[in-house]
C-alpha cells in the first residue's frame, strides 16, 4: 500500500466531528507514524500559508519536492491541505499534538521544520508571518532559540552564512567539541538513520541539502582552526 493510500485510510478513519488535528492522536507508532509524519507537514504547511496570505505556485511545487505526489494521488494531498486550511484549529493545537506524536524523536521533530522551510523559501521570500509561525512551531516542538536559529541560517540566505550558526555551536568553543557537535549532525543525517526513525523516503532527499550544509561549515570552521593553529 503506497504512502498515500494509507493517508487516505487515515483520514476516512476520523468520526463524525473530528478534526484533522485528531488523526495525529493516533499515529504514534511505527508504520504509522510515517503517516503522520506527511500529513504534518502538508498540515502545518497549510496552515502556514495562511501567514504570507497566499499559497503560491512555487509552495505547492515545494510540497511535490518534498513528497512525490503521483497524479493519482494528488486529490488525497489536496484533501489533507484543503481540511488543515479550513480546519477552525489553529496551527499551535496542530503543533502541539504533533509534539506529542514525535515527543521521543526530537531529531524527527527537525526534519519537519527543515520540510517546513523548504516551503516557506520557495517562493524565494522569506515573509516575516512565515518567520513568526516557524519560531512559534519551533517553541511549541522544544526547540531551543539556537536550534531555531541554525536551522533559519541554512535556509534564508540574506547574509553569508556563518558556519557557527550552521552548526549551531559558539565560535569560542573548543575545536575537538565542534568536531564532536559536526560528526552527530553527520549521523543524524545519514539516510539509514533516517529511515530508521520512520520519515518518509521521500522527505530524505532534503537532508543531502543539510548534509552539504553541516559538512561545508565544518570544513570552513576547520579550515579556519587549521590555519590558526599552524600560526600558534
Amino acid at each position: 500500500m503506497s504512502l498515500w493510500s494509507r493517508i487516505s485510510d487515515a483520514l476516512g478513519a476520523l468520526a463524525k466531528g473530528e478534526s484533522l488535528a485528531d488523526v495525529f492522536d493516533r499515529l504514534r507508532a511505527p508504520p504509522e507514524r510515517t503517516v503522520g509524519f506527511a500529513i504534518a507537514v502538508i498540515a502545518l504547511g497549510a496552515k502556514m500559508a495562511k501567514a504570507d496570505g497566499q499559497v503560491t505556485r512555487d509552495e505547492v511545487t515545494a510540497f511535490r519536492e518534498v513528497f512525490q505526489i503521483a497524479r493519482d494521488d494528488e486529490a488525497g494531498a489536496a484533501r489533507v491541505f484543503n481540511m488543515a486550511r479550513t480546519d477552525v484549529a489553529g496551527y499551535q493545537d496542530y503543533a502541539a499534538r504533533i509534539q506529542r506524536m514525535f515527543a521521543n524523536d526530537p531529531a524527527t521533530l527537525c526534519d519537519l521544520m527543515e520540510g517546513l522551510f523548504h516551503i516557506a523559501l520557495a517562493d524565494g521570500f522569506y515573509h516575516p508571518g512565515e518567520n513568526e509561525f516557524l519560531e512559534e512551531v519551533s517553541r511549541i516542538f522544544g526547540q531551543t532559540p539556537q536550534q531555531f536559529i541554525a536551522l533559519r541560517a541554512r535556509f534564508v540566505t540574506d547574509a553569508p552564512k556563518d558556519p557557527y550558526t550552521v552548526l549551531g555551536v559558539s565560535a569560542d568553543m573548543p575545536i575537538d567539541e565542534i568536531r564532536k557537535h559536526w560528526r552527530k549532525l553527520v549521523r543524524e543525517t545519514h539516510p539509514d538513520a533516517m529511515l530508521a526513525r520512520g520519515v518518509p523516503e521521500e522527505a530524505v532527499r532534503l537532508a543531502e541539502k543539510r548534509m552539504i550544509d553541516i559538512n561545508r561549515a565544518w570544513d570552513e570552521i576547520n579550515g579556519c582552526g587549521a590555519h590558526a593553529a599552524g600560526h600558534l
